[in-house]
């Protein structure tokens, strides 16, 4: 009873049962060999093709290519293995027209090779920093153009990915069986491999991922995840990685999907995650795509415009004039989505930084800021709270008329604040009263200072003369009540 009970468990797999490649039947399917050519037994021939094959050969014939497809060759060398690298482009053609037509579906034999031809094709480990670096300044420098950028390996790389993409979007690909091999180590790999220079290499990645994500819904939140940590590194480590515009492009379709009412954890990513992006020096690179993602956002729950604001705010660049334009083009959009009570709740804070923005010395932020009035509803949103707007952006627009040098900027601003006098004469009237009464206090204040320290040089020139020591009082009153004793007592 016993050896019966034995004999139906399922028998480990042999050392000696393993694959040509070095792979074992049963074993890890993402496991990457070196990246060298592998020919077993000194052989590479060509395969039959799938059309001179009768119907019932092909399912063998298909696992026998993918098979000779996991032997590796190096394109470093352009000279070596040219027939062999030449019988493995024919023969991934020969599967990629193979799995796009394919009349049945795809056996869990078949579907482990498959993850597993793309595993030793595809997972590799790109260069470091450091090296990534050095070629990026050889690029600027002139060196080789575009070539730094481009994978040598691409002839079977593309390949490679076109036949993994038509595997993910067939119809005869069984997602509850596919993913025992498209799993949470796959789709790791897969999201590693944004990092690569080739932007053919990235833009592919994109897709598949795109495609993982809607047919593998059990893997939705993982993929997620995935990403939010990437992001978590790039931002707060190493602020380098050559994917985020990609992984954004896909977050904005995720985006797009989601349910309402919104749950927590997205709220949550939208902050953790999205918000911090603005961050980087290199933010221009994928802003975007990172700013069609917040306007989802806002689109989808208008409630989230606050937050966003008060984020965009909290990474408001002060030094970075062109990163400066970006974010007013991104706050313009997030506006257009915010209704009334939300604007209240940021208005003030946000009004203070368009101020500043209107006064700067880079004509194109201070344009670029009084561009917002010529949006109707954020000109709708001011006019509803002009009250307690115009006396904030006054006085910016009274300086600039004054003493900007760009007239450009002093004629839109001239047409900014005949849009506010038109409105509400009166408040206008009593701003204009405030600005010039605090301008008339503010001369007052810089002429007491002049008279002050013209007395300090004066009582210091009546003391150079002697060898007396001249004590010069910290306070203002101080001064004058020694300097008036003086004068009296003389």
């Amino acid at each position: 009873m016993i050896k019966q009970i034995f004999g139906k468990l399922p028998k480990k797999t042999s050392k000696s049962s393993s694959h040509p490649n070095g792979e074992g039947g049963g074993v890890n399917p993402h496991h990457t060999p070196p990246p060298t050519s592998n020919r077993p037994n000194g052989v590479y021939e060509p395969l039959p093709s799938f059309r001179d094959v009768p119907a019932s050969e092909k399912p063998t014939l298909f696992i026998k290519k993918l098979t000779m497809c996991c032997v590796l060759f190096d394109f470093t060398d352009p000279s070596k293995n040219l027939r062999e690298k030449e019988t493995k482009r024919q023969t991934l053609l020969d599967l990629v027209d193979y799995i796009a037509t394919v009349p049945t579906k795809f056996t869990d034999a078949a579907m482990q090779e498959i993850a597993k031809l793309a595993a030793i094709n595809l997972f590799r480990t790109f260069p470091t920093a450091a090296n990534h670096e050095s070629k990026v300044l050889e690029t600027l420098d002139g060196n080789d153009d575009e070539e730094l950028a481009l994978e040598p390996a691409w002839p079977h790389l593309q390949l490679v990915y076109e036949l993994l993409l038509r595997f993910v979007a067939s119809s005869m690909t069984d997602a509850k069986l596919a993913k025992r091999y498209v799993d949470h180590s796959f789709v790791l790999k897969l999201l590693e491999l944004f990092d690569s220079v080739d932007q053919r290499e990235r833009e592919y990645l994109k897709t598949i991922l795109h495609r993982i994500y809607g047919k593998f819904m059990v893997h939705r939140p993982f993929i997620r995840k995935a990403i939010n940590n990437i992001f978590y590194r790039f931002v707060f480590e190493t602020e380098r990685h050559n994917g985020i515009a990609e992984l954004l492009e896909i977050l904005g379709s995720i985006i797009n999907g989601f349910a309402l009412p919104l749950k927590e954890e997205h709220k949550l990513f939208l902050v953790r995650a999205l918000m911090p992006l603005h961050r980087p020096k290199c933010a221009a690179a994928y802003h975007q795509q990172l700013c069609y993602c917040i306007v989802q956002f806002v689109e989808k729950d208008s409630k989230l415009a606050d937050t966003v604001v008060r984020g965009l705010l909290r990474y408001w660049p002060v030094t970075n004039s062109s990163k400066e334009v970006m974010f007013l083009g991104e706050l313009e959009e997030v506006l257009e989505g915010t209704q009334a009570a939300e604007f209240q709740r940021c208005m003030v804070p946000l009004f203070r930084r368009i101020a500043k923005c209107l006064n700067s010395s880079h004509f194109q932020v201070a344009e670029r800021a009084l561009f917002l009035w010529n949006n109707d509803h954020i000109r709708n949103l001011i006019t509803q709270n002009l009250k307690v707007i115009m006396p904030i952006v006054f006085p910016a627009m009274e300086r600039n008329m004054c003493s900007h040098w760009n007239q450009t900027v002093k004629n839109l601003t001239l047409n900014v604040r005949k849009v506010l006098a038109e409105t509400d004469q009166a408040l206008f009237d009593e701003c204009l009263a405030k600005f010039q009464e605090d301008e008339a206090s503010k001369a007052e204040v810089a002429a007491k200072r002049e008279a002050t320290w013209k007395l300090l040089e004066d009582l210091a020139a009546s003391k150079t003369v002697s060898s007396e020591a001249v004590l010069v009082t910290r306070f203002t009153s101080s001064v004058t009540i020694t300097t008036s004793g003086k004068a009296s007592g003389s």
